[in-house]
């Protein structure tokens, strides 16, 4: 379908901002600080923590739901290409989903690549998941319930995280939130031929994204940086997988919600019409944003319903 009318405005919008074709990393890492962002709505408190974590400490900021709880929580893991983005970039999104799922969510700073390549920044978030599920008791968390989450890197982090979990027996994940998630590295698919030049992200973006990610050429086939080579995608966690149209990630994101459904796994794959790859983060501006994180709440709630509450 066309684009939605609110999502080509923010293109139109954004296109009209100079743009420095020769930033560095460290000044693009800055302009995106620098970008305001909608602050989403209030929680009962917020708390930020160093945890320990594989190469040195690990930021983690807690937001906590009001309430007696015990809370379920979500393990949330920011979008950024694996090279951009902090706890700050994921301040809003974090507050919704906190709001939304009643749940106690830590959001995840982990280490960022060229500095730190895979697996860094997928351990930190391996290791921040152990740690709520060890140490959330200090925040009212249930340890039976616990999600992973993520948006574009970040789904990628929380479909790894899945998978590591599995395969080291532990810990349980209850729900994984895939949101448009980067699973392969493969630039040849439909969407990416689509939607790879004027619609946000772009084909040679991400292109950089990968090479900056990756430590060595065969980590591409590695199911831990790249989910969809994984062989079996059995005994993984329920997942809501959530696409946009118009962003060249979509297809992967599609094939790796099919992978998951024939592997016997509980998903729901919803790709929303007429928008580009970051409207989940647009709430503010975007009514297809606000959805999707309405049913990212709604399906983490369902999904921690499922789940035995943890008595005291």
């Amino acid at each position: 379908m066309p684009l939605d009318p609110q999502a080509k405005a923010l293109l139109e919008r954004n296109a009209a901002v100079p743009q420095n074709p020769n930033a560095t990393l460290q000044e693009r890492r800055a302009a995106m600080r620098a970008r305001p962002s909608a602050p989403g709505p209030a929680v009962y408190r917020t708390e930020d923590r160093l945890l320990a974590g594989p190469g040195g400490p690990i930021p983690v900021r807690i937001y906590s739901p009001v309430g007696s709880g015990p809370f379920p929580a979500l393990v949330w893991f920011h979008g950024g290409g694996w090279v951009l983005g902090d706890l700050e970039w994921s301040e809003g999104a974090a507050r919704h989903l906190c709001v939304g799922a009643n749940a106690v969510v830590v959001s995840v700073d982990y280490r960022l690549a060229p500095e730190h390549r895979f697996p860094a920044g997928l351990e930190d978030c391996y290791a921040a998941t152990i740690w709520t599920v060890k140490n959330g008791a200090g925040w009212n968390v249930d340890p039976q319930r616990i999600a992973v989450g993520g948006d574009s890197a970040g789904g990628n982090l929380a479909a790894a995280v899945s998978l590591m979990a599995r395969e080291k027996s532990g810990p349980r994940i209850a729900f994984q939130v895939l949101v448009y998630p980067v699973t392969d590295r493969d630039f040849t698919t439909r969407s990416y031929q689509d939607n790879g030049v004027g619609y946000g992200l772009g084909k040679d973006g991400m292109i950089t994204n990968w090479n900056q990610y990756l430590a060595k050429d065969e980590d591409a086939k590695n199911p831990l940086a790249a989910p969809l080579q994984a062989k079996d995608l059995r005994r993984l966690p329920p997942a809501l997988v959530i696409t946009a149209e118009y962003d060249p990630l979509r297809d992967e994101g599609n094939a790796y919600a099919a992978r998951l459904k024939e592997a016997g796994v509980p998903v729901v794959n919803t790709c929303y019409d007429g928008v580009t790859h970051g409207f989940f983060n647009q709430w503010a501006v975007l009514d297809k944003g606000k959805a999707a994180i309405a049913q990212a709440c709604g399906a983490l709630r369902e999904a921690f319903a499922k789940q035995p509450v943890l008595t005291r």
